[in-house]
């Protein structure tokens, strides 16, 4: 094994002090980059949050989750249990019924989730202002394109001469 190189292949870096985030972004078999792809997305998010409260049955999740199909929820669902995150129970009735709850380890990531919504409510207003801000310039930038390309035709009108 050469130098430097972890034993596990899990492994993708330092995540301590100064560390380099291209080392586990690119490296595919990188379980960091695959676990933050997972947890990062917008239904996972929505799950985690709305089970925080208490259990939900599926119906109840798909209820308030505007937008997500039943597939969706339910490929959400299995890759959160897979990863430890939420627990299924099946309860032995008819028609069955199955609860859906966040363990202690998806309790610990709400925490996480919490403090990044905290996050963006305090910044929201300033997000808009540097949006507006840039969306001002590319308009600025694509009239003055505009502008410039319809000089450079009318110049190129002038020179050059008109066949027939």
């Amino acid at each position: 094994m050469e130098d430097g190189t972890s034993k596990s292949p899990g492994y993708c870096g330092d995540t301590d002090g100064d560390y380099d985030v291209l080392q586990w972004d690119t490296r595919e078999d990188c379980e960091v980059r695959q676990i933050l792809d997972r947890i990062a997305d917008k239904w996972s998010l929505l799950v985690i949050a709305l089970l925080d409260r208490r259990s939900l049955r599926f119906t109840e999740l798909r209820r308030m989750i505007d937008g997500i199909s039943q597939r969706m929820l339910t490929r959400t669902l299995r890759h959160l249990e897979r990863d430890g995150l939420v627990s299924r129970t099946v309860h032995p009735t008819v028609p069955p019924r199955v609860d859906y709850e966040l363990t202690p380890l998806g309790a610990t990531l709400h925490t996480t989730i919490r403090a990044l919504v905290t996050w963006t409510e305090d910044h929201q207003g300033q997000i808009a202002a540097a949006r507006a801000a840039f969306d001002r310039r590319a308009a600025a930038e694509q009239e003055a394109a505009v502008r410039e390309a319809a000089e450079r035709d009318a110049i190129a009108r002038d020179v050059l001469p008109v066949r027939r």
